[in-house]
């Protein structure tokens, strides 16, 4: 019950939080978010002391702040990311990934020396410090930050052109909601999130349960898939960032292309998984293939809502985790539907062709409906309406004899 609080909101707050992002800026509310998350993991251990019922209180509250992240994140990386550096930035929020391996290596030393609660105390201030430095660096637009030479605030507004606006109103959920290019982009990501809970969850229980090995015990080596997807999603970032500047490829092209690595590939290493015998070495070497492999989805499903609409990029992709994060509740509960009279290869084979499967479909939906061109509905009606009335102006001024206008 304690674990699983932090999850009964968050998919909730992920989906409102890119347009509390585009409404009242995403560097307040990543601040506030992570204040209020810095604040509530150095009180857990007094939490735990009170009764068990207040860390779930604690963690209950925790995951409505995390929700808000990573739309807010997206929506800031929108006003910020030229799109030939895009990669580069999407890529720099697997920064939690980082965090992740790094809190795993530092808690058990902590807790040998200090005790339990020094696990708590340690992250809590580090947030509360990192909170600081955001509020010094972090400004919503290149416009309203104080300490960057106009060259570069220059280059980024050119980038970006007339894309993205700081918004106020409610997104125009009717036009997303009928998109193909957004329902494409959802289907791809759900695939994407699938596969990464089917190996954080199902994967070691497979080498555990079947192999005889558990995965989770060797600190270095369960890092290792979440390190490859590090390591790897910096190296996509950059190449798709360069194809980019080169016009080797369109963004749509980019988008398809690279489902082959993110999507299509670690599904295929998830099948041969089945197929590993009881090597244990080769099992983990394909997790952690399938995993580094799916690092490119910096360039597909975790970019792609930031060019079919710059200005509600926060909110698409809300909508989409939101979606997407119920994979979490479902791949466990395959796992234990095939697997609930042995834990032999003849029952896990179709949990992993499942796994394989949900990936590889979402890549073939992608690639024949999904789209990197910014749509009508990116731009808010009274933009539409200032754009008409240009134009009718502009029609008006040279229908007008030249001896009117220059009397007037």
């Amino acid at each position: 019950m304690i674990i699983g609080s932090y999850f009964w909101c968050y998919p909730v707050t992920s989906l409102i939080g890119g347009m509390a992002a585009e409404r009242w800026g995403p560097r307040y509310v990543v601040l506030i978010t992570s204040l209020v998350s810095g604040v509530l993991t150095v009180l857990t251990p007094a939490a735990a002391r009170l009764h068990y019922i207040a860390i779930v209180v604690v963690r209950f509250t925790l995951g409505i702040a995390g929700g808000f992240i990573y739309p807010a994140l997206h929506a800031l990386i929108a006003r910020w990311s030229p799109p030939t550096e895009k990669g580069k930035f999407v890529s720099a929020m697997m920064g939690g990934t980082m965090g992740t391996v790094m809190t795993w290596s530092v808690t058990g030393p902590l807790v040998e020396k200090f005790g339990w609660a020094s696990a708590f105390y340690v992250p809590g201030v580090l947030t509360l410090v990192w909170c600081a430095v955001w509020w010094y660096i972090v400004a919503d637009s290149p416009a309203e930050h104080p300490r960057i030479s106009d060259k570069e605030r220059k280059y980024i507004q050119d980038a970006l052109g007339d894309k993205v606006k700081k918004s106020k109103g409610l997104p125009p959920f009717k036009s997303i909601l009928t998109s193909l290019p957004f329902l494409a982009m959802i289907i791809l990501h759900y695939g994407n999130l699938w596969g990464l809970y089917f190996i954080m969850t199902v994967g070691p229980k497979f080498v555990s349960s079947v192999l005889g090995f558990q995965l989770s015990a060797a600190g270095v080596i369960s890092a290792l898939p979440y390190l490859a997807r590090l390591f790897l999603s910096v190296i996509f970032g950059v190449l798709g960032d360069c194809i980019m500047a080169r016009n080797l490829m369109t963004t749509t092209q980019i988008r398809k292309f690279f489902c082959l690595f993110s999507h299509i590939i670690p599904g295929v290493f998830l099948i041969l998984l089945v197929y590993a015998g009881c090597s244990t070495a080769l099992s983990v070497a394909l997790i952690t293939l399938s995993m580094g492999a799916n690092g490119a989805a910096t360039l597909t499903n975790l970019q792609n809502h930031q060019d079919l609409a710059p200005n509600y990029a926060g909110s698409l992709y809300g909508i989409a985790n939101a979606i997407g994060s119920t994979a979490g509740f479902f791949t466990p509960m395959i796992t234990a539907y095939f697997t609930r009279s042995g834990n032999g290869f003849e029952q896990w084979r179709p949990v992993f062709f499942i796994g394989a499967s949900v990936y590889i479909v979402a890549a073939i939906f992608f690639i024949f409906f999904g789209t990197g061109e910014t749509q009508d509905w990116n731009f808010p009606k009274d933009d539409e309406e200032s754009e008409k009335s240009k134009k009718t102006d502009l029609k008006d001024a040279k229908d007008t004899p030249l001896s009117v206008i220059s009397s007037k």
